[in-house]
């Protein structure tokens, strides 16, 4: 087969080419030189994180994950592919949502106050490695923080100025249902560029479809050449077959309905009797998005400050009002986290909440898996309820609909 060669033409949104792993290499270089910060997936910690990276060194070469409800194991490859594992515990909403972060500072001077200014802007991010289901929930994180009247300005600025290389996914995991959600394998937009690594015992090579002008501004300064037939249909073929061996299953026909008719469903108390309420499943979803504020100020009463964290819906003092916690059980907080999630998710943003990634499986401590849960009501539709079908009103929280507060 023909070697890359020094780009010539013009590339345009849609377009595809071939580069080498030299080309990846430039491609990384090239966006550094733009004033990107590049984060990427690498091994650390036994687990594939995301974290800064400069080289394609640093990619987790060679390395793949084994998961299933509560475990994550790392193993060697017999080749040395670049993207051949599955998600991790981080997601980008890391990055574009951070965990916390200061909205104001102020300090003490001359009897009065000040505000302190912090960072005019924050810093431009290249994205190296995201998978579909992440696209896809970058896009509902959009929708939550961007599509209403009061805009995110800290989410709004960091979105606008990243760069986003994606990977289609060749290799989903034991707890993967993204194309359940319709959220994956093949990221078909929202990327910049999107590769598919192609693996011989011959040659390293990545397809790479052009998605934006950013996208073919860059790739132009970088060696590359038309796909053969047999290289496009590789990649074609090796997204076809991940869409074919998900991990999971997730019957989403009817599924907003069905959880609204089963809110009594005997299946919340027996997750309940699992359920730690540790809120793993919230920190690692890409999509999850509760905050609370805490206000701090120093020993010495000279500065205060305001920060945003990260909360979750499993906490007791996350429903906490003047006279008590609305969702004092762990029944009623799951079924809180999970309606949310699958059904009125869907009236305030018009989408699931829930992309199939499948790390709240693989990170929950005790393996509770949210497509078992599903099923489990569908299967048992009816049991708990009232004989018209409508919940009943005895248990704890049943009056407060679900994901109001």
């Amino acid at each position: 087969m023909s070697r890359p060669q020094s780009g010539t033409g013009p590339l345009r949104s849609g377009n595809k080419v071939v580069i080498g792993l030299d080309g990846l290499q430039r491609v990384f270089e090239l966006l550094l030189d733009r004033g990107y910060r590049l984060v990427g997936p690498t091994v650390r910690d036994g687990a594939i994180i995301y974290d800064e990276i400069t080289r394609v060194e640093e990619l987790p070469a060679g390395w793949t994950d084994e998961q299933g409800p509560g475990t994550y194991r790392l193993k060697r490859r017999p080749d040395r592919a670049l993207f051949g594992y599955a998600v991790g515990p981080h997601s980008w909403k890391k990055w574009l949502y951070p965990p916390a972060l200061r909205l104001w500072q102020a300090a003490r001077r001359n009897g009065s106050f000040q505000i302190v200014a912090g960072p005019q802007s924050p810093p431009r991010l290249a994205f190296i490695g995201v998978r579909a289901c992440e696209l896809h929930a970058a896009a509902i994180q959009d929708r939550v923080f961007l599509a209403g009247p009061y805009q995110d300005p800290t989410y709004r600025a960091r979105r606008e100025q990243a760069f986003v290389l994606a990977v289609q996914c060749t290799h989903p995991g034991g707890t993967c249902f993204c194309a359940s959600m319709n959220a994956g394998p093949g990221a078909s937009s929202g990327f910049d560029l999107a590769l598919t690594e192609l693996l011989t015992p011959e040659e390293h090579l990545f397809l790479i479809e052009v998605g934006s002008e950013a996208g073919a501004g860059l790739l132009r300064e970088v060696p590359h050449r038309p796909p053969s037939e047999p290289e496009a249909e590789q990649a074609a073929r090796a997204v076809a077959e991940a869409a074919r061996h998900m991990g999971r299953f997730m019957e989403t026909a009817g599924l907003k309905e069905l959880l609204y008719r089963n809110l009594e469903h005997p299946r919340w108390d027996q997750v309940a009797s699992r359920c730690l309420s540790c809120g793993n499943c919230t920190m690692v979803c890409p999509t999850c998005f509760c905050s609370t504020v805490e206000d701090l100020t120093d020993l010495s009463g000279e500065r205060a400050e305001r920060w945003r964290r990260w909360d979750s819906c499993f906490t007791l003092a996350f429903s906490y009002i003047h006279g008590g916690t609305l969702r004092s059980s762990a029944r009623s907080r799951y079924r809180q986290w999970m309606t949310h999630k699958l059904a009125t998710w869907v009236d305030q943003f018009g989408t699931f909440g829930c992309v199939g990634c499948g790390r709240c499986i693989t990170w929950c401590p005790v393996g509770i898996d949210i497509t078992e849960e599903v099923r489990a009501i569908r299967e048992g539709e009816g049991e708990g309820n009232d004989g018209d079908g409508k919940p009943g009103s005895a248990a704890e929280g049943a009056s407060v609909p679900a994901g109001s507060f």
